[in-house]
């Protein structure tokens, strides 16, 4: 079973996701703020991070990179409710950019086309 870790500092947002990648078989673990995302990076070992940008206590952009220093082959995806981070190249470092939406089709169709990459050992 695929990992998911939801990297987000509103409790809906969490409980959304978490339900809805739970309900397609995925395991998924959510945490709201970087102490505890790098904590459980560790012990989960999640297949993909979705990382929030506008976190309470660091910026996300700093957890990606924190990230991508523990965590190389984990995929990553920026999910923000802001575009102008999307030109930060810091932001680059992750795999996918979506914007926030109440249609969470381009976010499962993503995570399914990183796995699918993973897989076929292209990442």
């Amino acid at each position: 079973m695929p990992r998911i870790m939801i990297v987000d500092d509103e409790t809906y947002i969490q409980v959304l996701y978490r339900k809805e990648f739970e309900s397609e078989g995925y395991i998924v673990k959510a945490v709201s703020n970087a102490e505890d995302a790098l904590s459980l990076t560790e012990e989960f070992s999640p297949d993909i991070i979705i990382l929030d940008i506008e976190l309470g206590d660091v910026n996300g952009l700093e957890l990606l990179k924190q990230f991508r220093e523990k965590q190389a082959n984990c995929s990553i995806i920026l999910n923000s409710a802001y575009s102008t981070y999307k030109s930060d190249f810091q932001s680059w470092l992750a795999d996918a950019y979506l914007m926030k939406s109440s249609d969470l089709a381009p976010l499962k169709d993503k995570v399914k086309e990183l796995l699918a990459e993973d897989a076929c050992g292209t990442k």
